[in-house]
């Protein structure tokens, strides 16, 4: 997948103007350290989805996923009260969180734009309907809890986006980012290797040559500073785990690449550096919890 040769937009946080960064398709703000890519998505295409092990990626990400999940809904039932609530799960994969949200209380319903998952996700009982936020909700259809869990940063026009988020949220509603941080031990690992010449990590974290890859990169703090634009008020933050040893090798492997060495390499790498990631090194996944006014 090539870069998209367009010229970088400024920055969506501050409005400064962005920096080349580490590739042609990779910009940088030096204010307030957001980071964009410029690489195009190809959800739906056969050609990508033939790089992709769906079968390996559900054994790799399901262990960390749910214990996630558990703590991400203990931390949003904190602020809203789940029985007769709704939540929307903007792409919900395939359904997990749509379905330990249910299993708390909530009236909770994914959206998920690529075919064959969103037909996975259904196939295992999960409420998911296919396709865009917000193009397949019904005209007025609100909900108490917006949720995106690793999507925020796969969506291009970031504000766009959170307008589409206020319209779609009750008042008094929260929205609730979980995404990966540019401040995180992982994301900052890759960014040195490639300055020493090896950029694979760091083409991997942007999920480049993906269905989907990454097209931003954010922290808590200038991402709150772009949702207070929007009327949002922030509410909590915290930390999510981003490694978990069960299923960790199937989670690196599940991208068809030829190069082979690549995988095993980074999973050493990750088990080598798995103490000081567990005891204090900067966590790879924010969360970020925000408010709608209620009025």
């Amino acid at each position: 997948m090539d870069a998209i040769s367009s010229a970088a937009p400024p920055c969506v946080c501050c409005g400064q103007a962005l920096r080349a960064g580490l590739e042609k398709w990779h910009q940088v703000c030096a204010l307030c350290g957001y980071e964009s890519a410029q690489l195009a998505p190809a959800i739906n295409q056969a050609a990508s989805h033939q790089k992709v092990d769906e079968a390996r990626r559900d054994t790799g990400l399901k262990s960390l996923r749910e214990l996630n999940f558990r703590q991400l809904l203990d931390r949003i039932g904190q602020h809203v009260a789940p029985a007769g609530s709704r939540l929307l799960d903007v792409g919900a994969a395939h359904g997990w969180f749509v379905k330990a949200a249910a299993g708390r209380g909530f009236s909770a319903l994914g959206l998920e734009p690529d075919r064959a998952v969103c037909e996975q996700a259904q196939r295992t009982g999960a409420l998911v309907r296919e396709g865009f936020f917000p193009d397949v909700l019904a005209e007025g259809e609100q909900f108490e809890v917006i949720v995106f869990n690793d999507v925020f940063e796969h969506i291009p026009h970031s504000d766009t986006l959170l307008a589409q988020c206020m319209a779609r949220l009750a008042p008094g509603g929260l929205l609730v980012l979980n995404l990966p941080s540019s401040r995180g031990i992982f994301y900052r690992t890759s960014k040195l290797l490639h300055r020493f010449g090896a950029g694979a990590f760091f083409d991997r974290l942007w999920q480049k040559d993906m269905p989907s890859p990454h097209l931003h990169y954010f922290h808590a703090r200038n991402l709150t500073q772009l949702s207070a634009r929007h009327g949002l008020t922030l509410v909590d933050s915290a930390h999510l785990a981003s490694i978990h040893l069960g299923g960790l090798y199937a989670r690196i492997a599940y991208v068809k690449s030829g190069l082979r060495w690549l995988a095993p390499l980074i999973w050493l790498s990750i088990v080598a550096a798995y103490p000081l990631v567990r005891w204090g090194a900067p966590s790879d996944i924010d969360v970020v919890i925000f408010r709608k006014r209620a009025t």
